[in-house]
């Protein structure tokens, strides 16, 4: 069975950049329709969707947040990452990576986020 597993620091300082990896076992970035992505869920808030890489390195961000994040992947460690840059305590939350499938049905595309990551809280400090 696919496994995520979320690592990085748990306290960044105001105006520094968040760093986190997900590494993924029983699975392989570089095989199948998949795209890896990161979710975040701030204190007593619903999840907000961060971006993506998918199996060729392609990448897409949420435009809001688009000019401070960078996800990049290491095929040979099959992991990828995620850089959120110039934080504020408004970027406290606990942090996931996911893997999702997206699929042609009905005439539309369709996802589903079939493997999650058990979640990193990272604490900004004011």
């Amino acid at each position: 069975q696919v496994q995520l597993q979320e690592s990085g620091p748990g306290l960044v300082n105001s105006s520094q950049m968040l760093s986190l990896t997900c590494r993924i076992s029983a699975g392989s970035i570089t095989t199948g329709d998949y795209y890896w992505s990161w979710i975040r869920q701030p204190p007593g808030k619903g999840l907000e969707w961060i971006g993506y890489i998918n199996l060729s390195g392609s990448t897409f961000y949420s435009p809001s947040l688009k000019s401070r994040t960078s996800i990049s992947r290491d095929t040979s460690k099959n992991q990828f990452t995620l850089q959120l840059s110039s934080v504020t305590p408004e970027d406290t939350a606990v942090y996931y990576c996911a893997r999702v499938l997206r699929y042609y049905n009905g005439g539309y595309y369709q996802q589903s986020w079939d493997y999650w990551g058990q979640g990193t809280q990272v604490t900004v400090s004011i």
